[in-house]
């Protein structure tokens, strides 16, 4: 999960803004536009489409939900929250496509997974790693979700640039995929293998290479070596290939994000015994991530379209082979990051025609991006979810999961109760105008300029920066609909301001 550029070891910061609710769904798509997203059984590529056992589109839009690569083997999150409640939040704001990161070392006999809360998680205790991941593929599968498992780092410490360690061999990486294949064998909530996370070169030489003919460094040959054999057992997967982060002879530039270069993939494209089953796959970042030059660039943003093209977006156009953004994000933190997350949706296009996706990500704890949740665990980052909202095609339910949720609704008044000097008490009151209950409610919105919330009471209540979140007491969980509820806040600042940009999850409130 590093986001750098090329032999350079970027400084990188966290934060994140809390506004939103994990009960309401995602602006409703018509049945017939959602189903079309993920489909009818096991996919493959129509040129750059991907499409379903029927050969109708079908498109990735989907989140990285990550952890069990690292020493806890078993997603993040799961000390706070149940494992239903996340995929059910997930699938109701619209992201229909789960990549699960995990490395090899998940599956050694001593790995056992930790802070997995007993309480939030009954039915996870004393579970090995994989079977972890089996019930959280299950239950995916029931919301109509798809999972590409991806193999994040050989060893839960570190990332590697090559494929392969001492400790974790080539053989060894082989043989843990082909396990995975034959475990989820026939079960199309699987659709692929992400094969190695972000390839990469090694200051002063050595690491990945692409097209260099060298078996134990070129990324493409050992693609082939690993997809073959995974196909050779499991031939309805998909095989996602990633670049590498250098690739001489392309053209300028020659570097960039680790995964990130696809530019070698035109002269040496990787060869499957099934063709059709062959994924390209590219990470893209920001500038808060890392300062490349072409952020500084005066023609920014209108020099991305073209540097895309160079590094992976010509096999999409040009009708190659499916394109997978398989991790792109950013805190926002730079004016230019919206920016830029705007052009990149952009140029992924709309509906299922467009390239694939897959945020990252799902979890606050991602140092040098943040996540789509808060730092709760629970309510939403909306100014990251309102830009990939309307590249969102939900999941529907496979028929053995619970029904989509119906639209939120709500409306929400405001009023100052009484001031003094420095401060004031208001209290803002929350209306379900929709037809089903609001679970787990929260309600997220945006303060005026020099108003801190020092306190709050009917709900709990937080502020960071300028992004205010009042989430259900324990106690009242719900909102039934047609009921209200009010929640008192204290505040410092002048009490004239008028706070804006009330919204429960995806769904905004009118005032």
């Amino acid at each position: 999960m590093k986001r750098l550029l090329s032999l350079v070891v970027a400084a990188l910061v966290g934060g994140a803004v809390l506004t939103a609710s994990p009960a309401t769904a995602a602006p409703a798509l018509s049945r017939e536009s959602a189903a079309s997203g993920t489909g009818t059984g096991f996919w493959h590529a129509a040129g750059a489409q991907l499409v379903d056992a029927t050969g109708a589109p079908v498109r990735m839009t989907g989140i990285n939900w990550f952890g069990a690569e690292t020493a806890n083997y078993s997603p993040h999150g799961l000390w706070s929250r149940n494992y239903h409640d996340m995929l059910d939040q997930m699938a109701a704001l619209g992201y229909n496509t789960l990549r699960l990161p995990y490395s090899n070392q998940l599956f050694d006999s001593g790995s056992k997974p930790v802070s997995v809360d007993q309480v939030q998680n009954p039915d996870l205790q004393g579970l090995t790693g994989l079977q972890v991941l089996d019930k959280i593929v299950a239950y995916a599968g029931s919301k109509g979700m798809r999972v590409l498992l991806d193999r994040h780092r050989p060893d839960s410490g570190a990332q590697s640039p090559l494929w392969y360690t001492a400790a974790y061999p080539e053989s060894r990486w082989i043989s843990d995929w082909t396990m995975l294949a034959k475990h989820y064998q026939g079960n199309p909530t699987v659709i692929g293998a992400d094969l190695h996370n972000e390839p990469h070169s090694i200051s002063g030489g050595g690491g990945a290479c692409w097209g260099c003919g060298d078996t134990a460094t070129d990324w493409r040959l050992a693609a082939e070596r690993a997809g073959n054999a995974v196909l050779a057992v499991n031939p309805d997967w998909l095989i996602v290939v990633e670049g590498v982060d250098c690739v001489s002879g392309t053209g300028d530039p020659q570097c960039g994000w680790w995964g990130g270069n696809l530019s070698g993939a035109k002269q040496f494209p990787v060869r499957l015994s099934k063709p059709d089953k062959l994924v390209y796959s590219a990470h893209e970042y920001a500038t808060s991530v890392f300062a490349q030059k072409w952020f500084s660039d005066p023609a920014f943003p209108a020099n991305l379209p073209a540097l895309w093209d160079h590094f992976f977006g010509y096999l999409h156009k040009e009708n190659i082979a499916p394109v997978l953004l398989g991790e792109f994000g950013s805190t926002l933190a730079d004016p230019r990051d919206k920016v830029w997350l705007q052009e990149l949706m952009k140029y992924a296009g709309t509906g299922t025609s467009g390239m694939s996706f897959t945020y990252w990500s799902w979890n606050p704890n991602s140092g040098d991006t943040g996540g789509i949740l808060g730092d709760d665990w629970t309510t939403v980052n909306q100014a990251k979810q309102a830009i990939l909202q309307p590249y969102l095609i939900p999941p529907v339910g496979s028929g053995g999961g619970p029904a989509d949720p119906p639209p939120a609704s709500c409306a929400v008044t405001y009023h100052v109760d009484n001031t003094w000097q420095g401060g004031f008490v208001a209290t803002v009151t929350v209306k379900n105008t929709g037809s089903s209950a609001l679970k787990n409610w929260a309600l997220g919105w945006t303060v005026p300029s020099g108003t801190q919330i020092t306190g709050g009471w009917n709900a709990t209540v937080t502020q960071t920066g300028q992004q205010a979140s009042a989430k259900a007491p324990a106690w009242a969980p719900d909102l039934a609909a047609g009921a209200s509820v009010s929640i008192g806040i204290q505040a410092t600042g002048p009490s004239t301001g008028t706070p804006g940009g009330f919204a429960v999850g995806a769904t905004a409130c009118t005032t």
